[in-house]
C-alpha cells in the first residue's frame, strides 16, 4: 500500500483516519556532525554550563567543554587514530565518557560503545567483531576489574587492538600531552559516528551504524518535544554506553544547551535524589526501576524538587503506576515517555509535555519530526486498520546505517522502501498515538537492558553438563523482566541452581545471569518440534506466583 491519505492533529503531524500510519511535524534537519553541532551550541551558549559529573567534581561552561574535547580529539589522532578507525570506551558514567563522545566526532573517529557489564567473553566478541584500534577503560571500579578482564579477553586471540588507554592515568595523560593536528576535513552528516551493539535478530550482538545525521537529530527531535533549552539542566543516571544516556541525555543536551548532569559512576538512588535538589535540576531521566528506587527510597521525603518540570522514562515497559508517582510525587508535571530501540537511533515516538496525563502514562506517545510510523501485519505485512495488532515500523532520518558488516541481516531489518522492522507490536490510537503491546521478537527487557535469549542459550550450552536449554523472560515488578533457563541435563550428571548462575558469573553480563532455572526432562513442543517458549512463560508465571507482575499495566 501506498501512503494513505493523512488529516493534520494539533501539534503538528499527520495521521490516517483508516489506517495505522502517522507521521510527526516538518521540521528543517541538522546537516552538521556532533562536532559541528558542538561548535554551534559555544557559539550560542559559550559561558553557560554544559556539563557536572559530581562524583568527579567537575563541572565545565560550553567553552571549557569544547576545549577539554579538542584536546581529547588531537590525543586520538596523536595515537595514529585515522578518518574511520574505532575507538572504544568501556566504562561507567565520568566526564571523559563525554569528552571522547565529542572529541570522536572533531577527530573523525568512530566511537564503540562497549557495555562496562560485559565480561571476557563479550568483550572478546567486540573488540573482534568491532575491529577497534583503541580501548579506553577504568582499571577498576566497585564492579569489576576491568584490567583483568581484558586480558582475559585477549589472551591467545589475534586482535587489532593497539592501545589500551586507562582513564585518568599516565597513559591517558600522555595521549592529551602529545595530540597531533586534526583531519583537514570535518566529517560529514552521513558518515558513521558510533556503533552500538545490540542482538539484533539473531543471537549474536550486532553493531548498529549510527551516523551524526542519526544522533544529533534524534537529539534534536527529543528536544523539541521536551522543549529544552539551555535553561534547562537534566539530571542523568542512565548509562552512557546505552542509546539512553549517549542519545536522549548527551545528544538532546548539545543540540539544546541544556547542563547535563553526571550524579554518580553507576545509578545510585540517593546520589540522584541529591543531585536532583542540589543542582536545581529541572528534568530527570531513568528506567522504570530507577524511579522505583527513588520513589521508595526511606530518604525519600526530605528532598525538594520543585525545580523539576519534566524528565523521560523509558528503556523498557513503563508501569502507568509508577509514572503518575512521578508526575505527583517528584513534581514531574511534564514527565514524557519515550519508545524506540537503538536500530533507530534509539527514539521514534514520544510524548509530548503538554500531553494530558491520561495520554501520557497510556501511550508511548506519537512520531518524532520527520519520522513516519506504521503498524503492519505480522503474517502478510501489509498495513493494518486503526485500532489493528501488528508490528511497528518506522521509516526517516533516525533509521542506523545498518547492521555492520552484516549486510543480510541489514536487509532483514530494513526492507527497501526504507522501513525499520522493529519485531514489537503495538496498537495505534485513532490520534496517532501508540501504545505496545509486547514484543513479537523475544527480546527481554530487564532494567533497561535488552537480552536476547538465545545469546544467553549458547553460552549455557558451553556448559559441559548442559545438554539443552531455553530461556524466558519472566514477568518482575521491580525490573519489569528477569531471565528464567530451563535446562535438560547430560544423562547421569546433577548440578543446582546456584552452580548454574556461578558458571555464568564474571563471565557474561550480571544482568544475562538467569534469576530462575528449573531443570527439566523435556521442553513443550509442536508437533513439527517447535519449542513453545510461552507455555513455559505461562508455567512459571503459575509456579511462582508472578500473576500480579504479569498484569501490572503499562504504556
Amino acid at each position: 500500500m501506498t501512503t494513505p491519505p493523512t488529516f493534520a492533529v494539533p501539534g503538528g503531524g499527520e495521521v490516517s483516519a483508516e489506517w495505522s500510519y502517522a507521521r510527526g511535524p516538518v521540521a528543517p534537519l541538522i546537516e552538521k556532525s556532533i562536532a559541528g553541532v558542538l561548535a554551534d551550541t559555544v557559539a550560542r551558549c559559550g559561558d553557560g554550563e554544559a556539563l557536572v559529573v559530581r562524583h568527579q567534581n567537575v563541572r565545565h561552561t560550553w567553552k571549557e567543554l569544547a576545549r577539554q574535547v579538542e584536546r581529547t580529539a588531537r590525543g586520538l589522532v596523536g595515537l595514529g587514530l585515522k578518518p574511520g578507525d574505532r575507538a572504544g570506551i568501556w566504562a561507567s558514567n565520568c566526564a571523559e565518557w563525554v569528552y571522547l563522545q565529542y572529541a570522536a566526532s572533531l577527530a573523525r573517529v568512530v566511537l564503540v560503545n562497549v557495555n562496562p557489564a560485559y565480561r571476557s567473553h563479550e568483550l572478546r566478541y567486540v573488540l573482534r567483531k568491532s575491529h577497534m584500534k583503541a580501548l579506553f577503560l577504568n582499571e577498576r571500579d566497585s564492579r569489576a576489574d576491568y584490567r583483568s578482564i581484558l586480558e582475559e579477553s585477549r589472551n591467545g586471540e589475534d586482535l587489532p587492538l593497539e592501545h589500551a588507554i586507562y582513564l585518568g592515568q599516565q597513559r591517558w595523560l600522555d595521549m592529551l600531552d602529545c595530540g597531533a593536528d586534526l583531519p583537514p576535513q570535518a566529517a560529514q552528516p552521513e558518515d558513521v559516528a558510533n556503533i552500538q551493539y545490540t542482538s539484533g535478530t539473531t543471537g549474536s550482538p550486532k553493531g548498529v551504524l549510527l551516523t551524526h545525521r542519526n544522533l544529533v537529530n534524534d537529539g534534536a527531535a527529543i528536544a523539541s518535544y521536551l522543549e529544552a533549552t539551555s535553561a534547562d539542566r537534566i539530571c542523568a543516571p542512565v548509562p552512557l554506553y546505552h542509546c539512553f544516556g549517549s542519545v536522549i541525555a548527551s545528544m538532546a543536551a548539545l543540540v539544546s544547551g541544556a547542563t547535563l548532569i553526571l550524579p554518580c559512576a553507576q545509578f545510585d538512588a540517593l546520589a540522584t535524589l541529591k543531585a536532583i535538589q542540589e543542582e536545581r535540576a529541572t528534568a530527570v531521566y531513568g528506567v522504570p526501576t530507577m524511579f522505583i528506587a527513588e520513589l521508595n527510597h526511606p530518604e525519600f521525603r526530605r528532598f525538594d524538587f520543585s525545580s523539576l518540570r519534566t524528565g523521560v522514562m523509558a528503556g523498557s515497559p513503563c508501569p502507568i503506576e509508577t509514572m503518575r508517582q512521578v508526575v505527583e510525587e517528584m513534581h514531574c508535571p511534564e514527565l514524557t515517555i519515550c519508545y524506540g530501540q537503538t536500530e533507530c537511533s534509539p527514539v521514534c515516538t514520544m510524548s509530548r509535555v503538554h500531553d494530558s496525563i491520561e495520554l501520557r502514562v497510556s501511550t508511548v506517545g506519537c512520531p518524532l519530526p520527520n519520522v513516519e510510523i506504521k503498524v503492519v501485519s505480522t503474517s502478510t505485512g501489509e498495513m493494518l486498520p486503526v485500532g489493528g495488532l501488528g508490528e511497528l515500523c518506522v521509516r526517516g532520518f533516525l533509521v542506523m546505517k545498518g547492521y555492520d558488516n552484516d549486510p543480510e541481516a541489514t536487509a532483514a531489518a530494513v526492507d527497501s522502501d526504507g522501513w525499520l522492522h522493529t519485531g514489537d507490536l503495538a496498537i495505534m490510537q485513532p490520534s496517532g498515538y501508540f501504545r505496545m503491546r509486547g514484543r513479537a521478537k523475544e527480546t527481554v527487557i530487564r532494567g533497561g537492558e535488552n537480552i536476547y535469549p538465545r545469546e544467553v542459550e549458547e553460552y549455557l550450552m558451553t556448559n559441559p553438563k548442559v545438554a539443552d536449554v531455553y530461556v524466558v523472560g519472566l514477568p518482575d515488578e521491580r525490573l519489569g523482566e528477569t531471565v528464567c533457563a530451563w535446562i535438560r541435563l547430560k544423562p547421569g550428571v546433577t548440578a543446582t541452581e546456584d552452580e548454574i548462575r556461578n558458571f555464568c558469573r564474571g563471565t557474561i553480563a550480571y544482568f544475562k545471569v538467569p534469576q530462575y532455572v528449573r531443570f527439566v526432562d523435556s521442553f513443550p513442543l509442536t508437533v513439527t518440534g517447535k519449542i513453545q517458549k510461552f507455555m513455559i512463560r505461562d508455567f512459571e508465571i503459575r509456579e511462582r506466583g508472578l500473576e500480579k507482575a504479569a498484569n501490572i499495566a503499562t504504556a
